[in-house]
Formats: C-alpha cells, structure tokens, sequence
C-alpha cells in the first residue's frame, strides 16, 4: 500500500461522499438489459447479505430467516437506516436500479457496521430491477412491508408505462405480500398519489388504510386538506407505537427532506393486502 494512503479496507469502512456517485434522478426500468438475478427465491445466498443472521453452526433443523420489509427503489438508503433499529429482528432489503445510487447505499451500510458492530446487519441492499424480477427475489406471501417512497413520477404520458405503480406490477406486488401486509407510498407530486391511490384502489387485493387508523398513536398529525392528507405536526414516535412508520414516510428519504426544505407539501397513502379470494370449487 503507498505511504499516506488508506488501505483498500479502511476506505471501504468509511463513510461514502456523495460527490462521488452523482447520477441522473430517471432511469428507464424497461431498458433492454439484463441484472443478476437468481432463478428462483430459493437460489438466493442471503448469506451473503446477512451475514450475522446466518451464523455456520447453525443448527440444521432450524429454518433460515428471510426478508420480511422490501423498500422498492430505495435510493441512498435512508429509509434502510430507519428501518434497521426499528425493527432489529426483520430482515430488510432495498432495491434500486441506478448503479452509482445503489453502491453508494451499499457503501453507506457497510461504513455503519465497520462503526457500529453488531448493528445494521438486518439491513442490505442490491442493484437489481424490481419491476422485472421481483418474483424471482420473494416466495409468495413472503414480506409484510413494502415501500414506495418518492418514486419516480414519470411526468410525460409516454413514460406513464415506466412508473412502478401499475396493475400488472400491483398482481405481482400482491403475489409476494403476504394477507394482512402493508404497502407505504409517499411523494410530493399529486398527481402520481392520485394515480397510485386509484390504481391501488381498483385492484381487488389491496384496500386503502385510513392514515388516521395507523397515526392515532404515532406522535404525528395529520389533517385532510383538500384532498390529500398533509403532514403538519411530526414528533418521534415512542417505543410503543403500533405503527412507528408513518410519521416518518416524509422525512427518512432525501428526496422527502428536499421536499421539506422547499416546503413543498408530502402526500402519504398506505394500503393492505386483502385475504386472497376463494377458489371456484372451494368447499
């Protein structure tokens, strides 16, 4: 190694610079090229992502753990962060297509648990195209969360077709959410919540869920304006709460703290996974 540089480990350690992986904000998810991914869910090595989760002397009889939370276009990776001590047992996972986006959010919770030990290992993230190959990463009914925070809105008719939000995407959405799951939406662009509330609206396996159902103990405060609900009042949720995400959908994202500093108002929506419809001929 040369005098005076940090070694190739202790650089890997440190926290990454942003100025280092600019990229465009869009990106076309119908490109044509291809991602690693595995064949089936089955073939995944989430050893590798988790590797204080999958210990070697395991016992052989015991079931490995799987990812429970998928945050789809997880960007820098800050609702990750968010998520890790809130939920210290689940296994989280992020996806982004951006290559420069996602290893600097690969960098960002590798410097966490160099500084941290013990701490961020439920939390990973994988360049991968989720509006491709999400079935080939979750067995059905596999998660109880998914996120879309901010995502990209598409603004020109033509790209409506490239927005993650669709119904052949909410089939597959709805195929690895389990009965009962959540999905959390937020942007500031409202148009793309009306087309998101409508779209989840029309699908016969997911059913809105009233904001002030999950916030009423979340330390936060919402009010419908219009016809949206805003975000007025935000304090940490304690410990205790049912629901601690809610509050932060807004905030946890650059993209929600942009938002923020411009003033610009956030529009949350959260939906559940109805029971899957009886089968003709089911007794």
């Amino acid at each position: 190694v040369t005098v005076g540089r940090p070694g190739r480990a202790a650089m890997e350690e440190a926290p990454p610079q942003k100025r280092f992986y600019r990229q465009r904000a869009h990106a076309n998810p119908l490109a044509d090229r291809t991602l690693p991914h595995p064949p089936r869910p089955q073939d995944m090595d989430w050893a590798a992502l988790y590797p204080s989760f999958f210990p070697p002397d395991a016992p052989p009889d015991q079931p490995p753990p799987s990812v429970e939370i998928a945050d789809l276009g997880c960007g820098y990776g800050g609702l990750l962060v968010a998520l890790s001590p809130l939920f210290p047992r689940a296994l989280a996972l992020g996806l982004e297509l951006r290559v420069k986006v996602a290893a600097f959010a690969g960098a960002r919770l590798r410097a966490l648990r160099a500084a941290q030990p013990g701490h961020f290992g439920n939390v990973a993230v994988l360049r991968a195209n989720a509006m491709k190959h999400l079935p080939h990463f979750f067995r059905k009914a596999q998660l109880s969360k998914m996120f879309f925070l901010f995502p990209d809105p598409h603004f020109k008719r033509t790209k409506h077709k490239w927005r993650i939000i669709s119904p052949t995407l909410l089939d597959e959405y709805g195929y690895v959410l389990r009965p009962g799951g959540l999905v959390y939406t937020v942007t500031d662009v409202a148009e793309l919540h009306e087309w998101m509330v409508k779209h989840f609206g029309e699908h016969p396996l997911f059913e809105e869920v009233p904001l002030a159902e999950l916030v009423s103990g979340a330390g936060g405060h919402w009010e419908l304006i219009g016809s949206y609900w805003e975000l007025l009042v935000c304090v940490p949720p304690s410990p205790q709460d049912d629901d601690p995400l809610v509050a932060r959908l807004g905030t946890v994202t650059e993209e929600g703290r942009k938002a923020q500093r411009g003033g610009r108002p956030v529009h949350p929506a959260v939906f559940r996974r109805r029971p899957d419809p009886p089968v003709e001929g089911d007794t």
